[in-house]
């Protein structure tokens, strides 16, 4: 048994190739989150309804993303890091791409909130998995990567979006990248047994769960960090908005 775990060890060439695929999925994801702020006017125009109402897309999907992280990484620990995330992508693809059947903004912020809790099991998890897989000398090329990732999708998100949708439609730029992230989760499909090996599934209860993160939150320091993070993103994702 202990052979056969050794003989499944991910070899250099394996990880690098994940990491690709760890990359292009985040990069999608953090393209899809940015693109929708831009085109707020020509879906207010496509629905006749105003900026205000409609700029409520933006945290119908931000708010159950963030909320959904929590449970997601739960879930990993119970049924196994390749298991949630390959589900999660699923989602992501799917709904991304049902978005362009709404009717209406009010089905379109359903889709939105849908998406956001389906999407959020990726990234996290990307991050987590880079820390298995490399060493911790090693770890800061891979995480940069990531982190590239989701500048470059917040970067090329915001503006091709909004170039896209007089050529595509606003119905098409949600096919398009519900295509996309199709074809990554059908990449990602030969490394399964990859990321099984290196993240096992871990035990522990639900009370476990919550008397970690009150310990987090237990300190000033933590407090603080927490608290900085919290408002952060709130300030950083409504100035899109």
């Amino acid at each position: 048994m202990a052979h056969d775990a050794v003989a499944r060890t991910p070899d250099h060439h394996e990880r690098e190739r994940l990491l690709r695929m760890l990359a292009a999925a985040t990069f999608i994801i953090f393209f899809q989150a940015y693109m929708v702020a831009p085109i707020i006017p020509a879906l207010s125009n496509a629905f006749e309804t105003s900026v205000q109402t409609v700029g409520l897309v933006v945290p119908a999907y931000l708010i159950p993303y963030g909320i959904a992280t929590l449970i997601f990484g739960l879930l990993a620990d119970r049924l196994g890091v390749q298991r949630v995330m390959f589900a999660s992508l699923m989602a992501f693809a799917a709904l991304t791409a049902l978005t362009a059947t709404a009717t209406s903004i009010e089905q379109i912020a359903l889709w939105r909130v849908l998406t956001g809790l389906g999407a959020s099991g990726v990234v996290p998890l990307a991050l987590v998995l880079v820390g298995k897989l490399f060493p911790y000398e090693q770890r800061g090329r891979p995480l940069g990567w990531l982190f590239g990732a989701m500048a470059g999708g917040m970067a090329f998100g915001s503006p091709l979006g909004a170039m896209l949708v007089p050529f595509i439609g606003w119905q098409g730029l949600f096919l398009l990248i519900g295509a996309a992230g199709g074809i990554v989760l059908l990449l990602f499909l030969p490394y399964r047994r990859i990321i099984a090996t290196a993240m096992q599934p871990v035990g522990g209860t639900l009370g476990d769960l919550f008397r970690g993160y009150l310990g987090l939150l237990g300190t000033p320091r933590g407090r603080r960090t927490y608290g900085y993070v919290f408002v952060n993103s709130m300030f950083h994702s409504g100035v899109f908005t």
